[in-house]
């Protein structure tokens, strides 16, 4: 059985559109063509999406979670910390963390906190287009049907 490489990356994916799918296989990626990726997603907690974005998302973090097990692209799904996120990922301990192009404020800690841990950025798909608070409003203005349920995501 080949090594594997537990690829870690963070985020709300309150509902998933292609923008994720591609976030999803950057990041598998990563894992190189000799190792088996392993990836890991953690999902924000209702309280720090309120807390950070100024609003609850649709689903909740029982949803969500749900949701995103659902992806044949992932192996497991964990919901984050409320207050502190390192103690989370070192209980799933990657050997990567992945940052979406959007992520910027968890960088300096994670560098200071995990300095055996590969932390890299991934790059955006279509950001234009593909971004939750774009799609949410373009739904609720009747511009855009909802694309929070992707089908090519499902198993």
């Amino acid at each position: 059985m080949s090594k594997q490489t537990r690829i870690m990356v963070f985020g709300t994916f309150d509902g998933l559109h292609p923008g994720h799918l591609d976030f999803f296989k950057q990041a598998r990626k990563l894992a190189g063509k000799t190792l088996q990726p392993f990836l890991i997603v953690s999902i924000a907690r209702d309280k720090n999406v309120k807390r950070i974005k100024g609003e609850l998302p649709l689903l909740d973090e029982k949803k969500r979670m749900a949701l995103v097990k659902n992806s044949h692209l992932i192996d497991k799904v964990v919901l984050s910390g409320l207050r502190n996120h390192i103690p989370h990922i070192l209980k799933e301990n990657p050997d990567i963390i992945a940052l979406g192009y959007d992520q910027r404020d968890y960088i300096q800690n994670l560098k200071k906190d995990l300095r055996n841990v590969k932390i890299t950025r991934l790059k955006s798909y279509k950001e234009k287009i593909y971004k939750n608070r774009l799609l949410k409003n373009q739904v609720s203005q009747k511009r855009a049907a909802p694309i929070l349920f992707h089908p090519e995501t499902w198993r």
